[in-house]
């Protein structure tokens, strides 16, 4: 793992310095809130997850160095083996051992040097574009390193890179918000707590929510979710995909997803809170 940490991000600089020009040429950038990402120390940058070109559009719109972890399996492949490591991707083998943790323990490590770390709360891309239901584990990194949660709001990637597609589209446009930092500050030493967990990174949620316009559905991202007929994306309603199973899905085998090591669906969730707030007003 060292030496996979090691060898990440080596080329950062210059796959940035190149990569960064060329997607502002390719696709028209808009991006706000900048001012909410530190300058510097440690911070999780936590967006939604539409598209595979999110991974690429935060890099491009952050100042700052961003590390992600990933599964290892993109190191079998020509397409992303030298790509993904130069963008600063950790590669997590998924056998022998727990994948979460060794992914806790290599984000622990990035937080550690002062660096910003990404995240995607959903744990894998949305398939029909809504919002899902937020995994604990960038809260319990949170709790655990003292780094605050910057919600990230993208907008327009879908539409650029949708699910199958082979090749994206060039010259749409995408937006990119990053919104007010979570502290966690409030509950140190609560890292254990699952009301706690639940409770920060449903607040997340409700601010990327809030930053993509996205409908939201308290249910957890299967890796192929049913289209959402648009009468029911709502803040609490029932996902087509949930019925008749238990609501957990199957969730993408991620190294990130892997972060929630904790069964937290029984538990009430703020989300639906929101929902009925949201229906009042």
């Amino acid at each position: 793992m060292a030496g996979n940490e090691r060898e990440a991000g080596q080329l950062y600089p210059v796959a940035k310095a190149i990569i960064t020009p060329v997607f502002r040429f390719s696709w028209r950038f808009h991006v706000e809130g900048l001012e909410n990402v530190p300058t510097e120390g440690p911070a999780l940058i936590c967006p939604n997850h539409t598209s595979v070109m999110d991974s690429f559009f935060v890099p491009a719109a952050l100042p700052r160095r961003i590390t992600y972890v990933g599964k290892s399996e993109y190191m079998d492949s020509w397409k992303t083996k030298h790509l993904f490591p130069a963008m600063g991707m950790i590669p997590i083998d998924r056998g022998g051992g727990s994948a979460s943790e060794r992914a806790l323990a290599a984000a622990e490590r990035v937080l550690a040097r002062g660096e910003l770390f990404g995240i995607y709360p959903e744990g894998t891309r949305s398939r029909d574009g809504v919002l899902y239901k937020g995994h604990t584990g960038p809260a319990r990194l949170a709790l655990r390193t003292g780094a605050p949660i910057i919600p990230v709001g993208i907008r327009g990637s879908r539409e650029i890179m949708p699910p199958e597609a082979r090749f994206p589209a060039p010259f749409r446009p995408v937006v990119i918000r990053f919104g007010a930092p979570v502290s966690v500050d409030r509950y140190a030493g609560r890292a254990s707590d699952r009301l706690v967990l639940r409770q920060i990174i449903d607040e997340v949620m409700f601010s990327i929510r809030v930053l993509s316009g996205q409908d939201y559905v308290n249910t957890y991202a299967t890796k192929k979710a049913e289209a959402l007929p648009t009468d029911v994306a709502q803040i609490g309603a029932p996902h087509p995909a949930a019925r008749g199973g238990n609501g957990h899905g199957a969730p993408d085998p991620d190294a990130s997803a892997r972060l929630d090591a904790d069964a937290d669906a029984e538990r009430p969730s703020a989300a639906a809170a929101l929902a009925g707030a949201r229906r009042r007003s």
